[in-house]
């Protein structure tokens, strides 16, 4: 499904990792591990293909994301480590927002509620840990893009909050999907291989 080949990033002047390879499958799960700084959210964004590599390439399907594009992009969930959502907007238009962007219908309401996110206020008013459900909702709906590209989802969650996302994330693996997911704390989700970033 997807296969990382020889990655090596450059940031700053600074090689954060070089020589890096693995492959993800249906029903994978790889976390992403290292301290700030040593590449996490550099390697999420090569293989979502917002960043390239100084050298190597990311495949899907046997094929240079690079070739791919929007058929790629169909395919995946890509969430950043800052909540990214519109502060004027209450939770239910930002959701269904992103869902119309990413080409789907969603049910906006229910998948809010799963995550304990008040609907109708606008996001400006929520706590981070609320601004971080609301955009971690996208994942409820989400069951079609086949690979999930998480980074940092469990920051300014309480325990429900980061029990809620390792359901999700382990209901995805079961259905045949993948996720790579950065993360500084141990997850509740079982048999994922583990990279360890070093910077």
């Amino acid at each position: 499904m997807l296969e990382a080949v020889d990655l090596e990033c450059e940031r700053g002047g600074r090689k954060l990792f070089r020589g890096l390879s693995f492959a993800l499958g249906a029903g994978s799960l790889l976390r992403i591990a290292g301290a700030n700084g040593s590449g996490k959210t550099s390697l999420l964004r090569i293989l979502c293909g917002l960043l390239s590599p100084a050298t190597g390439e990311v495949r899907w399907q046997g094929q240079a994301i690079s070739s791919l594009k929007e058929e790629y992009s169909r395919s995946i969930v890509y969430l950043g480590h800052a909540p990214a959502v519109k502060d004027d907007l209450t939770a239910v238009e930002n959701l269904e927002i992103a869902c119309r962007l990413a080409g789907f219908r969603a049910e906006a309401r229910p998948a809010l509620r799963r995550l304990g996110v008040p609907e109708d206020l606008p996001v400006r008013r929520l706590s981070q840990g609320q601004r971080r459900r609301a955009a971690l909702a996208r994942l409820v709906v989400s069951e079609q893009a086949v690979l999930w590209l998480l980074d940092e989802p469990y920051a300014a969650l309480d325990t429900e909050g980061v029990a809620t996302i390792d359901a999700l994330i382990a209901a995805h693996a079961a259905r045949g999907g993948a996720v790579a997911f950065s993360t500084h704390q141990a997850s509740g989700v079982g048999g994922a291989q583990v990279i360890e970033l070093h910077g």
